[in-house]
């Protein structure tokens, strides 16, 4: 296979696993909002059963190694700190960011995830590089633009929405910084697959699954198992599997398709009315992270 079938192939994975997390953002709504699924409930159901899915192909996988990342302090320190504030916190305040208000708009927010990583950079003393500076400022016209579709005398999302996005895109912040350390010396599926279940646990701990359960039927099971497959293990091995045919920086790039499927999945089943500002406002954030991560891509390749 001749490198340009290589990247293409890369591509295309990478594409599909983003589009993956577009249609799990989707059936969260249905969950959260159609069929009124607590988030307690919901949140300890998904990440139980995520784990023990991840850490059972991590097994066949790499056997014994799924348990060695308790053998080194900080590798267990750092897995535990992101199960508790990367996966924990981010699934929360995006479940609640589309409950209060819709998927498309918790979807976009939680993608602004990079820009906070650079904010944090920048407040620890870091120097922004240029192209952060306008990345950042784009965003901000898209911020501006979406949430008041406009009309800037009034908001288009309830601010509990708007506030639970934003923590969602922070908490996403930290699901890319917290778990390097882990990653470091373990593969990540099996990093992903103890973050997932001991956050799980936690979960559980405050509302067991098996508690209070909502009525069971075709939907929900469906609704259940494909955000469960597709926010999860499917998109996940998508993405292990595109990284070998392409570089990081392109596949990451890819990233961008999951809030375009999710907005437009939502105008599909759940009537959103987008208007040209929002329109104008998603391909504005897309344009941004592009930026932001192109500018990271060549400082790198600098140094």
């Amino acid at each position: 296979m001749n490198n340009y079938r290589r990247v293409s192939r890369g591509i295309l994975l990478a594409a599909l696993a983003s589009g993956s997390w577009g249609i799990s953002g989707t059936v969260l709504q249905l969950i959260s909002q159609n069929l009124a699924i607590p988030a307690p409930w919901m949140l300890s159901m998904r990440t139980f059963s995520a784990g023990v899915l991840l850490l059972a192909i991590s097994l066949v996988l790499y056997g014994k190694k799924t348990f060695a990342i308790f053998a080194d302090k900080r590798s267990a320190l750092s897995v535990i700190t992101y199960a508790i504030f990367g996966l924990m916190a981010n699934l929360l305040t995006f479940y609640y960011a589309i409950q209060t208000g819709n998927a498309s708009m918790a979807t976009i927010l939680q993608y602004l995830a990079p820009l906070f990583i650079v904010l944090g950079s920048v407040v620890r003393g870091q120097r922004p590089i240029r192209s952060d500076v306008l990345a950042f400022v784009i965003a901000l016209v898209w911020v501006v633009l979406c949430i008041t579709r406009g009309d800037f005398a009034h908001l288009a999302i309830p601010l509990v929405s708007l506030l639970w996005g934003i923590g969602s895109g922070i908490t996403a912040a930290f699901y890319v910084v917290l778990p390097r350390k882990a990653n470091e010396t373990n593969p990540p599926l099996v990093v992903l697959g103890w973050g997932t279940m001991i956050a799980g646990i936690l979960f559980n701990l405050y509302h067991p699954f098996w508690v209070n359960p909502p009525h069971v039927t075709v939907t929900l099971v469906g609704s259940v198992a494909t955000v469960v497959l597709f926010g999860t293990a499917i998109p996940f091995g998508l993405l292990l599997e595109a990284i070998h045919f392409a570089p990081s920086d392109v596949v990451s790039i890819m990233d961008a398709v999951q809030p375009i499927v999710t907005t437009i999945l939502s105008v599909i089943f759940f009537s959103l009315n987008l208007n040209w500002v929002e329109a104008l406002g998603i391909v504005i954030v897309i344009i941004a992270i592009y930026i932001l991560q192109r500018g990271r891509q060549r400082l790198a390749y600098r140094e």
